[in-house]
């Protein structure tokens, strides 16, 4: 099937199709090693920590350096994206991300461990706004929740790899000084793959027609890459470009930012904290449960709440609504959070409180940590894009190493159940924040991010 239209009306309209899929998995391989990466710290602290008898103050630190380099990553990128293109950064910050995890498993000391894990985060920081909105702009009006949740939902493979790494190699009796290193290591493998898949994929069209406004290459590349099932016309359109500045100064986008940046903060603040210190959460409630045992149910948590989460998001958010579902989550799963802190006793009993855990989990990803990913790939206007959903995310990074900063430390001063409670508050701001946001379910892409009626498109403008 085919649609001569005009390129944005063609993808809005476009039945999905295999090459949406292909886009999906590209997109996506890039997140799995994201998860990776930033949540098997978790479990190599548990190991680096007796080895190199860190404080907790040093434990949070490192837990949390790649986040805050992810902060700068997703400001950085999102940024270059913009004013250079989605492809051209799109291989560099998986590069990035190879060598920090090569250089992790070489680290000589916790100083060199630091910065290594900084390198890292950087490349983390980075894929965020381009994987986000390349697939956004690649995705059919219908389908765009459903599409950018599945890249997100790689997510979930990553979450679950990393325990069932750590699991193999401590079931095998290999030395936890080696353990730890391999467990990152191994996160430059799938980086690697990323690099190759990602130079099949050219640059999103809706970007090379709106800004460079090179729509004959933009009509041809999707065309090809499509199979054919999107033929769009290549009449000349005016250049929709908008400065920083201009970005910034505009009411409603800044107003936006603040519904996408701080619910994600928020949001991250919770679910960071929680997920990297895991492992240390089961010692804590079961303090005589081996290392082993600490993984097994680290990844019974991710197997059976988590992702059936991200299943249920991506099928349905397109349905429920993007805001809509949003608010849903970040309710539940704040009551399970205040549930968890308020009942007595509750963090001494294994059984009880995996299940509120668990519950938790669930509406973590059947809510804000998919919605927020989508949300902020599609409420800004083409040519600030990605600066705009870098800077949710680099924001929200900041909410992520204050969680996993804080949470050993909070843990250890306010007990497990005073730091569950501060989680419960963090879900409620969330909500507010979240009302700040329109419904964009089922709506153009185009209509939905343009900032006034008429926005300026001036050729010559140029991006700062």
């Amino acid at each position: 099937m085919s649609n001569q239209n005009h390129l944005s009306q063609a993808l809005d309209e476009a039945p999905m199709g295999l090459f949406h899929l292909r886009a999906v998995l590209t997109a996506g391989a890039g997140f799995f090693t994201d998860a990776y990466d930033l949540f098997i710290i978790g479990a190599a602290l548990v190991l680096i920590k007796g080895q190199w008898h860190l404080s907790k103050e040093m434990v949070g630190l490192l837990g949390s350096t790649s986040l805050i380099a992810a902060f700068l990553g997703a400001f950085i990128f999102g940024r270059i994206s913009d004013v250079f293109g989605r492809k051209k950064v799109y291989g560099l910050e998986a590069a990035i991300m190879a060598i920090g995890a090569v250089l992790s498993a070489l680290s000589p000391n916790i100083l060199w461990l630091l910065v290594f894990r900084f390198i890292m985060g950087l490349g983390i920081g980075g894929d965020y706004p381009v994987s986000a909105v390349l697939m956004s702009e690649y995705a059919n009006r219908k389908d765009r929740g459903k599409l950018v949740s599945l890249v997100f939902s790689m997510q979930a493979l990553g979450l679950i790899a990393g325990p069932i790494v750590a699991m193999t190699l401590l079931a095998s009796g290999v030395d936890g000084n080696i353990a730890w290193r391999i467990m990152l290591g191994l996160g430059a493998i799938p980086a690697l793959a990323v690099i190759y898949f990602r130079r099949t994929m050219p640059e999103s069209p809706r970007f090379e027609a709106q800004v460079r406004g090179q729509v004959k290459a933009a009509a041809e590349n999707i065309r090809r890459f499509s199979g054919g099932a999107i033929v769009a016309d290549q009449e000349a359109t005016p250049s929709k470009r908008m400065n920083i500045w201009k970005f910034i100064s505009n009411r409603r986008l800044m107003l936006t930012l603040l519904g996408t940046a701080g619910t994600w903060f928020l949001f991250d603040y919770a679910y960071y904290g929680n997920s990297i210190s895991t492992p240390l959460i089961m010692k804590l409630i079961a303090p005589h449960a081996s290392a082993l045992t600490a993984e097994a149910w680290s990844l019974m948590i991710f197997a059976i709440a988590a992702v059936p989460g991200y299943i249920l998001a991506f099928t349905t958010i397109d349905k429920i609504g993007h805001k809509k579902l949003q608010l849903i989550g970040f309710f539940i799963m704040g009551l399970a959070f205040l549930l968890m802190g308020i009942i007595p006793g509750i963090t001494t009993m294994v059984g009880p409180f995996l299940v509120l855990y668990a519950i938790s989990y669930f509406f973590a990803e059947f809510g804000p940590n998919t919605t927020t990913f989508v949300l902020s790939a599609e409420l800004f206007p083409v040519s600030v894009r990605t600066t705009g959903h870098g800077f949710s995310a680099g924001i929200a990074k900041i909410g992520a190493f204050i969680g996993a900063f804080l949470f050993p430390v909070l843990s250890s001063t306010l007990g497990l159940a005073g730091t569950l409670d501060i989680t419960f508050v963090f879900a409620l701001l969330g909500i507010a924040l979240t009302m700040l946001l329109p419904e964009p379910s089922g709506k153009s892409l185009d209509a939905l991010s343009d900032p006034t009626p008429n926005m300026p498109t001036d050729p010559q403008l140029r991006a700062m």
